[in-house]
């Protein structure tokens, strides 16, 4: 059994019929890099059902155990929880994964915790943000080639937000992407693989807020967004950067009920599920993308993570 095999020995993806493919006629496969466990439900998870209900082969990496997270759901402030929360967060990405039908792998690293104050405290030791970008991308190297995606997902520059441990993501992905498809790096860890797409999520932009906002007072709704956008700077250059809205509305209730398993860090009675799922659905029905690097001819806008890689029926009709 391979390091990766034993890494998520145990999981598996959901038993569906295999409806997409490639133009070898092999299935489709989206790998989806991320920080801790929570992010892969916060950040595309009905993109994520969507695509496993189409038969796609999904499989998420989580960078670090979420070691440092501090427990956002009062309901969970206890301290058995607090004194075997590594513990307690692996069962919570167990659950997740179990709802979006994906595989998953730990890649292993510490988490660096969200440093606050004025002026920020350093980084612990030995903490994910403090790794060497290309030991660490090494890893994520061996997923990648014995994985094989044709899309893999990450964060943007800014980590989606400022965490460091988003940030080393961002950073770690894109090595991974260069070096999983150069022979001459990390032959150790398999033959090459060249991803052909790698998008950022990008679902977290004043524009579905601003949607939101509306939809909730055009129903006489309180908003929780009222004064987020107020206070939010306006930047169009990073709305025009979106290239990928993916119809997943359907699957809302899936992503809801992932996040929820996370229950150290999603309160049900906070910001995430103040939004009725029937507005959301109607308000801003896609998640939002950015396609960043791509080693095929894509033609943007998109509305198919898998655009120009995929076979339609048709096509395979007549093949």
């Amino acid at each position: 059994m391979t390091e990766r095999e034993l890494a998520h020995e145990g999981t598996t993806q959901h038993d569906v019929p295999v409806l997409r493919r490639d133009r070898a006629g092999e299935p489709l496969r989206l790998l989806h890099v991320h920080a801790h466990p929570d992010d892969e439900s916060s950040k595309g998870a009905a993109t994520t059902a969507r695509y496993v209900g189409e038969g796609v082969e999904v499989m998420v990496v989580t960078c670090t155990g979420g070691e440092r997270g501090s427990i956002l759901n009062p309901a969970m402030e206890r301290p058995d929880i607090e004194a075997n929360i590594a513990a307690v967060r692996k069962a919570e990405m167990d659950a997740a994964r179990e709802i979006l039908g994906v595989e998953q792998v730990w890649l292993g690293f510490v988490d660096s915790g969200l440093p606050e104050g004025d002026p920020l405290p350093p980084l612990p030791d030995g903490c994910f943000a403090l790794t060497d970008i290309d030991e660490s991308a090494g890893r994520l190297v061996q997923v990648i080639r014995e994985f094989r995606p044709h899309v893999m997902t990450t964060y943007d520059e800014r980590g989606g937000y400022p965490h460091p441990d988003h940030i080393m993501t961002h950073r770690i992905s894109l090595a991974a992407w260069d070096a999983a498809a150069d022979p001459t790096a990390w032959p150790e860890h398999g033959e090459p693989w060249a991803v052909s797409k790698l998008y950022y999520h990008m679902s977290f932009h004043r524009a579905r807020f601003e949607a939101l906002d509306a939809a909730m007072r055009e129903r006489g709704l309180e908003s929780p967004y009222a004064e987020q956008l107020a206070n939010w700077q306006r930047e169009p250059e990073w709305e025009q950067r979106i290239t990928t809205r993916v119809d997943a509305a359907d699957w809302f209730g899936v992503r809801d009920a992932a996040l929820l398993a996370h229950a150290t860090q999603i309160d049900p009675d906070g910001r995430w599920f103040a939004v009725p799922l029937d507005v959301q659905q109607t308000a801003w029905p896609t998640e939002d993308f950015e396609l960043a690097r791509s080693r095929i001819d894509a033609a943007t806008p998109e509305d198919d993570l898998f655009a120009g890689i995929a076979v339609s029926a048709a096509q395979e009709a007549r093949a």
